[in-house]
């Protein structure tokens, strides 16, 4: 930490999250007024794996309400992501170096694209197969309540999303000396569980068959996690080098 940052008071820490969580959850709000717009263009887009939205059904009468903010509740987040990380960033790094803080700044627009490219598998790959295994697993017709659909699609896409950000998550770790390539090449048997478990618990079907398409992206996920974090160990080398 800085000496700056050591002489601040803990109420005054206190203070300075207040101010990040506020500012966090303004941008999180305007996000959802802007997705909000788009909600329609959005449903149309979501439910194409299922054939559209005239394949499913409403039976309360403020299911369609609900589904309405839960999808302008996704779009807004992903809309602020990148602000609410840099929110995070600029509070966590007030106790950083400068060179630091510089170069976990510059993972920002990086943590948007994973995460849409989480999202893009969940969506591409997985969803279509979890679907395929949801209406074929018994002979019969199957109605699909517009609730539950989104329910199911959302939260795929946005965990599957959050999964895809653990690289850089190793990768900032490293740079401010908490991990090491090392102790993750180690632990890959925990690794190894730990994903077991988090492909389980998150995708929608307990079959190994969606449990291994889910898996085998996470573990080439953890091993670019351990690249990522040799090359941070090489930044720091290397800039401790040029200090020297």
């Amino acid at each position: 930490m800085t000496e700056e940052t050591e002489k601040l008071p803990f109420t005054q820490h206190l203070e300075e999250l207040r101010g990040t969580l506020l500012r966090s959850l303004i941008g999180l709000i305007i996000g959802v007024v802007a997705a909000a717009y788009f909600v329609n263009p959005i449903l149309d887009f979501l439910t194409r794996p299922i054939g559209g939205l005239q394949n499913l059904h409403a039976i309360e009468i403020t299911e369609t309400m609900a589904v309405y903010m839960r999808v302008a509740l996704l779009g807004g987040f992903i809309l602020a992501l990148p602000w609410i990380v840099l929110q995070i960033l600029l509070f966590v790094g007030k106790g950083l170096k400068d060179k630091e803080r510089k170069n976990i700044y510059l993972a920002l627009p990086f943590i948007s694209i994973m995460f849409l490219a989480g999202t893009a598998f969940a969506y591409y790959v997985m969803l279509p197969t979890s679907l395929d295994f949801f209406k074929n697993i018994l002979a019969v017709t199957t109605s699909i309540r517009i609730k539950s659909y989104i329910s199911f699609v959302t939260n795929l896409l946005f965990w599957i999303g959050v999964s895809f950000l653990i690289p850089l998550l190793f990768f900032i770790l490293a740079r401010i000396g908490l991990v090491n390539a090392k102790m993750l090449l180690n632990g890959w048997r925990i690794a190894i569980v730990a994903i077991a478990v988090m492909a389980a618990v998150i995708t929608p079907t307990g079959d190994p068959i969606n449990m291994l398409i889910f898996m085998l992206p996470l573990f080439v996920l953890y091993l670019l996690s351990i690249l990522l974090s040799a090359l941070a160990r090489k930044l720091s080398k290397t800039e401790v080098e040029k200090e020297i």
